[in-house]
């Protein structure tokens, strides 16, 4: 029972940091699915895509709630969203047949090395100086192939890529949070769909499985996320966010580093 309790608690912080800072779903999930699942006696060499392609199916619902309270505040850029998305489709999708064939180690060093970029991305408040405007439609379906990508590969909704995208090319940056809030969207669901189909015939899942996907903890996660994504959406348009994203750096170094000896402590 404690474990699902995890699974709870974790939606709720989930959520509302996806909803404050537009990044951090899938940044804490996978090392803190990756401890439960160990906790569950999962398979070892199968833990991290199970962590993977759980991470991005709980997004969906975050995705959602946080998008539509980012609409109320009108800081969603739809046209962006739909220049984006095919080429997020195409290169989140591809990205999780990649996710599915490499090891387990290389694959765990790669998202603590993203996550580390990422956190000193906010430890260090980088703000690219606003020096363009946005590119035309193969420019942004290219930059959207390789958000959804990296995205795919470390089961994130793509916030850490888009925001300082967005932000570059002289978007304000509330509208970039909901903006890529939106994309988060489109990710998840090619995601989700790429990694159950990878792991559909893998032998020893756990029971309640879709592929990589262990569905009790998405419906748990999901369940919550979903009323507390627009609860960090709200405060994202009333607070100062920079010393939030500095705890949240050091939340993510220490969570990749937790996970890292979760996986190969023995």
């Amino acid at each position: 029972m404690e474990i699902w309790w995890a699974f709870l608690l974790l939606g709720a912080v989930v959520g509302f940091v996806a909803g404050l800072l537009g990044v951090g779903g899938g940044a804490i999930m996978v090392p803190v699915l990756t401890t439960l699942f160990a906790m569950l006696n999962f398979l070892p060499g199968q833990i991290l895509h199970m962590a993977l392609g759980t991470s991005m199916a709980s997004i969906i619902l975050t995705s959602i709630a946080s998008a539509r309270s980012h609409q109320q505040h009108q800081a969603v850029l739809w046209p962006v969203v739909r220049l984006m998305s095919a080429g997020i489709v195409l290169g989140t999708f591809s990205a999780t047949f990649i996710a599915a064939r490499i090891p387990t180690l290389p694959l765990a060093i790669f998202f603590s090395v993203f996550m580390a970029y990422v956190a000193v991305q906010l430890l260090l408040n980088v703000k690219p100086k606003p020096s363009r405007q946005l590119p035309g439609a193969v420019g942004m379906t290219a930059t959207g192939f390789g958000i959804g990508s990296i995205s795919a590969l470390v089961a994130i909704g793509g916030g850490s890529l888009t925001v300082p995208f967005l932000t570059w090319c002289n978007v304000r940056v509330q509208q970039a949070i909901g903006t890529s809030a939106a994309i988060g969207l489109p990710i998840a669901l090619s995601g989700s769909i790429g990694y159950a189909v990878a792991g559909w015939h893998q032998v020893g899942l756990p029971p309640f499985s879709l592929g990589y996907i262990y569905l009790p903890a998405v419906l748990l996660i999901s369940a919550v996320s979903f009323f507390t994504a627009p609860l960090g959406a709200q405060l994202a348009h009333r607070l100062p966010v920079a010393t939030l994203k500095k705890i949240f750096a050091l939340l993510l170094i220490g969570l990749s580093a937790k996970m890292l000896h979760t996986l190969f402590a023995g």
